[in-house]
């Protein structure tokens, strides 16, 4: 909550796309961290703490800048219509991420017999996460790529609607 606050700011001040490219780039590096970082004999503040306040900050500059660029192309009486579009490719992309991730870790884990289980289950989740990983800075790399920087004022004038 307290990054929606912070995170309107940075889009009024650096603009949408770079917040989006340095978002998915800082939930890229929460993912790899989750992949790296997380022994079994971990530890809650040295393992998990650190990529998940990562992953927070990464998923507040990446989701608010992408839903207001999916928003600024649209007319205001086509408003409604691309925020349904967009909230329902984000669901549904959400899902077949997850399966996509559950399976990575399924297949990892089931690869290996006479291993102890837990050193296992673990492996399979840190490889689904460094695949994570390396989708979130691709879309970084697409957005950096393929998002427009909209012109001084278009941005405050769509964003009003």
């Amino acid at each position: 909550i307290f990054m929606i606050l912070i995170t309107g700011k940075l889009i009024g001040k650096f603009g949408l796309k770079a917040n989006l490219v340095i978002g998915l780039i800082a939930l890229g590096s929460s993912m790899l961290l989750f992949a790296n970082n997380t022994p079994v004999d971990g530890n809650f503040i040295a393992n998990v703490l650190p990529a998940s306040l990562l992953g927070a900050l990464g998923m507040s500059l990446a989701y608010i800048p992408a839903t207001m660029s999916a928003m600024s192309g649209a007319k205001p009486e086509e408003a409604g219509l691309a925020s349904g579009l967009a909230n329902t490719s984000y669901q549904i992309g959400s899902a077949i991420s997850l399966a996509i991730m559950v399976a990575i870790a399924g297949s990892t884990t089931a690869s290996q017999t006479g291993v102890d289980p837990v050193s296992v289950l673990n492996e399979g989740f840190q490889q689904a996460f460094m695949w994570s990983g390396i989708v979130a800075f691709a879309g970084a790399l697409l957005a950096f790529l393929f998002i427009r920087s909209p012109k001084q004022g278009e941005a405050s004038d769509k964003v009003a609607m």
